[in-house]
């Protein structure tokens, strides 16, 4: 434990020394306040994304094409609400409330990953999101079991399995399609031609124009660089890509011998910063449908806080 009558420079050589001595930073701990800042960003950016990621998956819910995938999608979309609740809670042990977050989502003050403000046309994007968005979080996520705060770190753990889960769910939904009619292989083609670009956005500007991303591998919050992810995303996608008989949207991607990974082409940057600056496709029906749920589900949470309130009267009685 950190003695408190140290200095603040002190005290931030002491927790940096922890950091790089791969010991977790539990929520009683010392932390600086632009470490518990950064990690708010993250967390409540990442459990935005679980959260209102439901949309365009649950826009299929009633339409899937048959029980099995109907159940299949209800289980995943139940699964993407519990990686929500698990790293709302998680960012709850920084001093933040959910009700802030949640706000500062709805006063677009905190953000969630650009991909979800495309829309789900056909069912073959069912499988796409499966297969390319959530391919594309395990990459991120993966790293993050190692994170340098102990809650993310754990939260990660069950997160990642259920992720990889949904993977795999995404590619064999996208492998029947492929494997069907000529219209089915073209749909399939076509949603993975809509998906890719974003799906490679998801990992965030390159590390030079990232504004956090230093720092945070600096502490370990991040563990690899945006590049580097990307790259892990790509190399371990195109062979997926190749055995479903699709063709990725990439005139540019190519094998290199040399640096033993995929070249591939640059990403529409314009695009990027168009989308998470609110100019997106869905970005307004986004958040609109996301207050609509909130304020419609407002009765169920006054219920708890009233039942909540009626325990501890009785238990007050009772003492």
């Amino acid at each position: 434990m950190a003695d408190y009558r140290m200095n603040e420079a002190e005290l931030e050589k002491v927790f940096q020394d922890r950091i790089d001595d791969e010991q977790k930073i539990e929520p009683k701990d010392w932390m600086p306040d632009t470490y518990r800042k950064n990690l708010i960003r993250q967390m409540s950016q990442h459990a935005h994304s679980e959260v209102i990621g439901m949309q365009p998956e649950g826009n299929w819910i009633t339409r899937a094409p048959s029980l099995r995938r109907k159940m299949i999608l209800l289980a995943k979309v139940q699964d993407e609400a519990g990686h929500g609740l698990y790293i709302y809670s998680a960012a709850e042990t920084l001093g933040i409330s959910r009700e802030e977050m949640v706000q500062a989502l709805h006063d677009g003050k905190a953000k969630y990953a650009s991909i979800f403000n495309y829309p789900s046309l056909t069912w073959a994007d069912v499988g796409a999101i499966g297969w390319l968005v959530d391919g594309a979080a395990i990459v991120n996520q993966i790293t993050l079991q190692r994170t340098s705060y102990g809650p993310y770190a754990r939260a990660m753990v069950r997160v990642c399995k259920e992720e990889s889960f949904h993977q795999r769910q995404g590619y064999e939904s996208l492998l029947v399609l492929a494997s069907g009619s000529k219209e089915q292989q073209q749909m399939a083609q076509d949603a993975l031609n809509r998906w890719w670009w974003p799906s490679l956005m998801m990992f965030g500007p390159h590390d030079a124009e990232s504004a956090h991303s230093a720092q945070s591998m600096k502490w370990k919050i991040k563990r690899k660089s945006n590049d580097e992810l990307r790259q892990a995303f790509v190399d371990q996608t195109v062979p997926q890509a190749q055995y479903l008989g699709l063709t990725i949207p990439d005139p540019k991607l190519k094998w290199n011998e040399e640096r033993g990974h995929y070249d591939f082409g640059e990403i529409d940057w314009d695009e990027f910063y168009r989308v998470i600056n609110g100019n997106g496709l869905c970005n307004r029906q986004r958040i609109v449908h996301h207050r609509r749920a909130h304020d419609n589900g407002a009765w169920v949470r006054e219920a708890v806080e009233a039942y909540d309130e009626k325990q501890k009267a009785r238990k007050q009685q009772a003492a």
